[in-house]
Formats: structure tokens, sequence, C-alpha cells
């Protein structure tokens, strides 16, 4: 067999099976879409009872240009000291303090951290920042006066699971109270990863150890996770998807609750937010959004 002919031959193969791949995934997310709305309208009565309830919120603020950031960013994340919000933006990396109307209100260059796409409040002055290519964590301290970041002063933790490019570390989202920090991998396939022990409480021996339970979301119908967040009052994880254009109320036995559909005509939105990058939510229950292109969101629950 010729050269050229074998090549042919093994690009045909590979292009099959990338094609079968994503027919798999398409028809796995369809059963799954399909399944919530089955046991939604059966069981919406007693899961709003309990949930956060997404289907209740309507935007506030839309599309909000951020004036003076040209970089894109990604990921968000609130400060209850601060009552202020936090972005990474990965190219001439920096760590971005936002005020709640989406104002910038301080700058830090972020010195060899790689590819940023999360960051996460832990407790005052603490954060984790993630390397999405590396599949690596970074515990930063961000006080007051703090004006630039190094990796190298940081802790840090790798977790080189199936490593895939630019498809590791997409969102991530801390449990204060069960001090479990959650990671999610953005695609192929999308996973939420639960680390015990990082980032590391003050004066306790490092001892790091990490639940990978592909079946404990299985039936989360989204194409890819962007972004997460954790409702302390129910326990319950918030996952942001770009691709598929919503947020998904998850509880603790990973059943998809609720939603809050990102298209225009949903939630009072006019347009469809282009490519949604981070969610966070205050103490008062309020969503906050980013989007690229740099683009600024806020949802309220609306009262009954």
């Amino acid at each position: 067999m010729q050269p050229k002919v074998r090549l042919s031959l093994v690009a045909a193969v590979l292009a099959t099976a990338v094609l079968a791949f994503a027919f798999q995934s398409e028809a796995r997310v369809g059963f799954q879409r399909a399944r919530f709305a089955v046991q939604y309208w059966l069981n919406a009565t007693e899961w709003q009872q309990r949930a956060l309830w997404l289907g209740d919120y309507r935007v506030q603020v839309e599309a909000m240009p951020i004036e003076g950031l040209h970089a894109e960013i990604s990921a968000l994340t609130f400060d209850p000291d601060r009552r202020t919000l936090f972005t990474v933006t990965n190219q001439s990396p920096e760590l971005i303090e936002l005020s709640l109307d989406g104002r910038i209100l301080r700058r830090m260059p972020l010195i060899g951290f790689g590819d940023t796409e999360a960051v996460e409040y832990v407790r005052k002055d603490v954060f984790v920042i993630s390397d999405e290519r590396q599949q690596r964590l970074f515990k930063v301290r961000v006080g007051a006066e703090t004006t630039r970041l190094d990796a190298a002063d940081s802790e840090q933790f790798s977790l080189g699971i199936g490593k895939q490019g630019n498809k590791g570390f997409k969102g991530l989202a801390y449990d204060p109270d069960g001090k479990r920090l959650f990671v999610a991998r953005e695609r192929d396939p999308i996973r939420i990863y639960e680390i015990h022990g990082f980032p590391r409480e003050p004066d306790v021996p490092m001892a790091v150890s990490v639940i990978d339970d592909p079946g404990q979301y299985r039936r989360l119908f989204v194409r890819d996770l962007s972004s997460l967040q954790y409702d302390r009052r129910t326990g319950h994880l918030l996952a942001l998807s770009d691709e598929s254009r919503m947020v998904v109320e998850i509880d603790t036995g990973g059943q998809p609750v609720s939603t809050l559909r990102l298209s225009r005509g949903r939630h009072g939105l006019k347009h469809d937010v282009p490519q949604a990058e981070g969610v966070a939510m205050d103490d008062a229950g309020v969503l906050y959004l980013v989007s690229e292109p740099n683009l600024f969101y806020v949802f309220r629950k609306k009262t009954r």
C-alpha cells in the first residue's frame, strides 16, 4: 500500500471516529435534556421548595461593557469581605477586582501563572487560581495592598487527569463548610472533580484527595462547562455552559433541578449572551455573569 493511500485511510478512520464520538455525545445530551423535561414536569413543585430555583431570576443589567478592559475575561467569584467581584484574563494574565456594578477597581498582573481560566474566593484574602492547560491550581493571597501576584510565591497543586490542551480546568467553586474545592473540566468529557485538602488550611499538613465520579453528574445535559458556583444555603452547584447557553442548578445527588437560559426572550434578555465565561452569586442570592467580549450581567430573583 502506498504511503499516501495509507495516510488517507488513517485520516478517514480518525474522522469517522471523531464524528461517531460527537454524535454519541449529542445523543447523550439530548436524552438527558428530554429526561430532565419529564422530571421537571413531574417534580417542579417539590424541587422548588428546596432549590435556589433559577427560573425565577430576571436580568437587571444586560450586556454592559466593562470599561477600560480589552483582554478577554474568564471566570467570576464573589468576595464577601470586600463585597466585590474578581475575574481573570489569560492574555497578558491579570487578576481584576470589579465592583458589584461592573466597574474596574484594581488590576493585578499575574506572573508565571500560564493559561489562567478560573479564580475562586476561599476565605479572607485567600483565593485559588487555575491554569487550564497545565491543570495546576495556585493558592494565592490578595490583601488590600496587593498590586501583583507571582506564581513562585504561591502554594500549588497539579492534577494531571487526561490532559487535552485547553480542555482542562475551566471552573472552580468552593464549599466553605465541607472544605471542598470543585473543579470543572470543560469537555471531552465534562467532569466535576471534588478536591479535599487543597487549598490547605492554616497549620494543617498537606494531604490532598480527589474524588472523580463519572456517574455523579451523568444527568447534566450541557455540551461544556465554563464556570461553577456553590450555593451554601442549599448545598447545590450552579454549572455554567457557554455552548448550551444556560446555567444549571444541580442538587447534592447530581440531579439538575432548575435552569437559567441565556438566550433572547428568556428571563428578560433582549439578546443572546454571546459567550458566557463566568458566574458568581453574592450572599443575597444575586447572580453576576460575565461574557466575552467583556460584557457584564446581573440577574435578580423576582418576588412571588
